[in-house]
């Protein structure tokens, strides 16, 4: 394995890691009623959309999460990731620009939103995912894709 691919699986389970922990947080740690107020209080959605969300969204945190760190689906963990990362953009965007003084609900916390922070790690983010594609693109195919 060389050190580029050695990168990739380091990145790929640390990242997996938290996707997980961070789904966990929301499940079993604050709670998925604290979660649906969180989501409630960006104002976005409302009931019964906001519990939908909060009931589903940690789950494919999870899920995507633990494909990543297992190399299975790869290719689809990314994408779900992705996905998530950029709704959760939307959402701190929208809360930045109404001015909302909130939690953001990532792990069930009550500090209010730090939204440069929030930029930098969006950008972080997308930039690992962003390698993390382009490194499966390079890579060969295995039965595990």
């Amino acid at each position: 394995m060389d050190t580029t691919a050695a990168g990739a699986l380091i990145a790929r389970v640390a990242l997996g890691c938290w996707f997980v922990f961070s789904g966990g947080m929301k499940v079993f740690g604050s709670g998925l009623d604290r979660f649906t107020r969180d989501i409630a209080n960006y104002k976005l959605v409302g009931p019964p959309l906001d519990a939908v969300a909060a009931y589903t969204v940690p789950w494919f945190e999870i899920a995507a999460g633990l494909c990543l760190m297992l190399g299975i689906l790869r290719k689809g963990a990314i994408l779900t990731l992705g996905g998530l990362v950029l709704v959760f953009a939307v959402c701190i965007g929208w809360a930045w620009v109404h001015q909302l003084d909130i939690s953001c609900g990532c792990h069930g916390g009550d500090a209010p939103i730090h939204y440069w922070g929030k930029v930098a790690e969006f950008a972080g983010y997308f930039l690992l995912l962003g390698w993390l594609w382009w490194m499966e693109g390079r890579s060969p195919k295995t039965a595990m894709d």
